[in-house]
């Protein structure tokens, strides 16, 4: 069991209904093409090849927002950040900051469980070219909607890997609630703004094109998830 009943029971019927929409034609091809066509080191495993939900507790004080899901990662397996090179930089990092029970993320059934943290992305489905339209951003906003207002109460920080999250992130935040300022703030590694009672964070996105050029190192990123867990009030190691 990835997360304790308790922690999932306010946020599966919204979970659920994420998994089973079907609003945007090219994303649905592609993740179902991809699930049909396979990866030869995974031809022998069922692909998930639907919307993947958010992942973590809805009590969470601090919020993970990436990109979209990966294609042979988190659209294989069904949980964010999970079976791709992306995760395995972002479960380890968040297990070193004492933020998760185990420093890997292979399937759904592999007993990773997150403390105080939920993961999602403003995109449900993986995208041709990991690159979403913003039409498609637009679509999906509703769940993002949904999320944030159910977690409301209890989150205190958030941290967003990547520009394309931040962009979409921020009107969300703004539509529930906490003062945006104008200008927005800009998106940075190791950004950090105040909004009310939530501190927003930056850092660039866990991809591989980050994590092997050296752009983001491990460091960087234990790093931003230790200074927004403390804002969140979790106890980081």
């Amino acid at each position: 069991m990835s997360e304790p009943a308790s922690g999932r029971s306010a946020l599966a019927p919204l979970d659920a209904r994420v998994s089973e929409c079907r609003a945007c034609p090219r994303l649905v091809e592609w993740r179902e093409q991809v699930a049909r066509e396979k990866r030869a080191a995974y031809r022998d495993q069922t692909y998930w090849g639907r919307p993947v939900p958010g992942f973590g507790p809805s009590d969470a004080r601090l919020l993970i927002v990436g990109l979209a899901p990966a294609a042979h990662g988190a659209n294989r397996t069904g949980r964010m950040f999970t079976g791709d090179r992306s995760g395995d930089v972002l479960y380890a990092a968040l297990h070193a900051v004492g933020l998760a029970n185990q420093p890997t993320s292979v399937d759904r059934d592999d007993g990773l469980e997150l403390h105080g943290v939920r993961i999602t992305a403003p995109v449900h489905c993986a995208p041709p070219a990991n690159k979403p339209t913003p039409a498609e951003r637009d679509e999906c906003r509703h769940w993002l909607d949904d999320e944030i207002e159910l977690l409301r109460p209890t989150l205190r920080a958030v941290v967003v890997l990547g520009a394309f999250g931040w962009q979409a992130l921020l009107p969300v935040l703004a539509d529930h609630g906490w003062p945006v300022p104008r200008p927005r703030p800009r998106f940075g590694h190791g950004a950090h703004a105040l909004l009310g009672d939530l501190h927003l964070f930056g850092s660039y996105h866990v991809s591989q094109q980050n994590t092997f050029t050296g752009r983001l190192t491990p460091a960087m990123i234990e790093s931003v998830l230790a200074d927004a867990g403390r804002a969140a009030g979790l106890p980081v190691t």
